[in-house]
């Protein structure tokens, strides 16, 4: 830990897909240790994806007292994975399954017959949210059926994994969660900021079930896992976080996350705006009693294209080297469409699943590298221009996120999306944001503009990216189970 270091320091927690990791910061934002477990992924059927709620609450407890040290933080701030589903006995605390992760396609069908029935219009005016796998209403209810007795009970618990983890560190003294997390469930009335008896007998949810909503940084107990008692005080689903890390607070703000998948946040403001071009109307922060928004994009797969080129096919033997590939390949017109779970915004087809395209003899590790980068870069492209239609059209797009530390990638994208890419001097914005978000509870910060943000590195647009952005197209149209609606049709025309 650097000497230098003074003031309060705050312990992030960032519960992930593929990871848990645990950082310490100084009130500047200054990481000071970091400690991170990987997260087993689990495929009990194609499309189905799960995790061991003991592997993940047992690395959480690892990560924060590593990070933690012999020092003691003024607070815990949790940011998580969101959409991901768990259920518990309340007495017990233990998981009555595998935690169901945003990414499983396990209940397309219940998908397509409520939409099939014309209730996505109104899911979406009350949630900001479409019908699909991805979130957490159907998976709750699969498990509710699939589990013998469970409707019946009432000592059960449900929660994304903030809501599990704030439960185990506060030994069962709160079942709650935030309004960031509540509102990617499709359960919960962005416009009221309360759960939605509606969509509750829609998705055949008992209410009984559900956590208390709060804000971000309202508080969320304390733990004393660490050896004394320390106040989990701030949290927010991954992505809200490192919007609150990138500075991304007012109107035209946006920023786009690359982990396992990319999610793309344009700030709306204090009015929810509902998109004409298929992305979603989020809540970006609850504090103090003041609700923003924003438009959501999410691509399903981006570092997970690589992860793929690392674990299954065995072409890399780390992700960081993705990019000297990806510098070594020519313009080889190769194209992936990385659809392994579906396609996600603007798209929507839980049945779409991943392609290449343009193959030839002389096709190597390093075009399937590029490919994987550029599908990424591409994917972003489609969400800026659904914004864009939506009336939202940034001058700047700020980056974070694993895959943003690559050069070569940060300025495809810039090239690809035509925009000024800014990536930040600490690229760990989704666990500042949550470390903000517990020192905003604590006193540290008075206001969230105050949160320090280093300037970071700019990547300028160069080129024409004309007949890429064409390749693209033709790819994702082959790939598509079912025609685009008519905010593509209007997009791609």
């Amino acid at each position: 830990m650097s000497a230098m270091a003074s003031g309060p320091l705050l312990l992030a927690l960032d519960q992930g897909t593929t990871s848990t990791r645990a950082i310490l910061f100084d009130i500047a934002g200054t990481p000071l240790r970091t400690a991170q477990r990987e997260l087993r992924q689990i495929y009990p059927a194609a499309g189905w994806v799960e995790h061991d709620p003991e592997e993940i609450w047992e690395a959480s407890v690892q990560v924060l007292r590593e990070a933690a040290g012999d020092t003691l933080p003024a607070a815990i701030g949790i940011t998580n994975q969101r959409e991901t589903v768990l259920l518990w006995d309340r007495a017990t605390g233990a998981c009555l399954h595998n935690a169901i992760v945003w990414q499983d396609r396990r209940t397309a069908p219940v998908c397509d017959r409520l939409r099939a029935d014309g209730r996505e219009p109104f899911v979406a005016e009350r949630s900001g949210l479409l019908i699909d796998p991805y979130f957490s209403a159907t998976k709750l209810a699969w498990l509710l059926d699939a589990l013998p007795g469970a409707r019946e009970r009432s000592d059960l618990a449900f929660g994304t994994v903030d809501s599990f983890l704030v439960w185990r560190l506060t030994g069962g003294r709160a079942h709650a969660t935030d309004a960031t997390n509540a509102a990617r469930t499709n359960l919960f009335d962005i416009h009221t900021c309360a759960w939605s008896p509606d969509l509750l007998e829609l998705f055949d949810v008992p209410e009984s079930l559900l956590p208390e909503v709060r804000g971000n940084a309202a508080g969320f107990g304390t733990t004393d896992i660490l050896g004394s008692p320390v106040p989990v005080a701030g949290m927010a689903g991954d992505q809200h976080a490192a919007t609150l890390g990138q500075g991304c607070l007012e109107a035209g703000d946006v920023k786009s996350t690359y982990g396992t998948g990319c999610f793309l946040l344009a700030h709306t403001g204090t009015e929810p705006v509902a998109s004409r071009h298929r992305l979603l109307t989020t809540i970006a922060l609850s504090l103090d009693g003041r609700t923003t928004y924003a438009l959501e994009g999410a691509v399903f797969v981006a570092g997970a294209a690589v992860q793929w080129l690392r674990d299954g096919l065995g072409v890399i033997a780390h992700a960081a080297e993705s990019e000297a590939l990806a510098q070594a390949a020519g313009e080889s017109g190769v194209v992936m469409v990385p659809a392994f779970v579906g396609l996600g915004a603007p798209w929507w087809d839980a049945d779409a699943r991943g392609a290449l395209f343009g193959l030839t003899r002389d096709t190597g590790p390093a075009d399937l590298a590029r490919a994987a980068l550029e599908a990424a870069a591409h994917q972003t492209a489609d969400l800026l221009d659904a914004a864009a239609a939506d009336g939202v059209r940034p001058a700047l797009m700020r980056i974070d996120g694993g895959m943003s530390a690559n050069d070569w990638f940060a300025q495809t994208l810039a090239d690809i999306v035509g925009l000024t890419v800014e990536r930040p001097a600490v690229t760990e914005t989704t666990a500042w944001g949550a470390a903000v978000l517990a020192g905003l509870s604590v006193g540290a910060f008075s206001d969230p503009a105050e949160a320090p943000r280093p300037p970071g590195r700019r990547f300028s647009p160069r080129g024409d990216p004309a007949q890429a952005r064409t390749r693209w197209a033709d790819a994702v149209a082959r790939t598509l189970t079912r025609p685009a609606s008519g905010g593509e049709e209007e997009r791609q025309g």
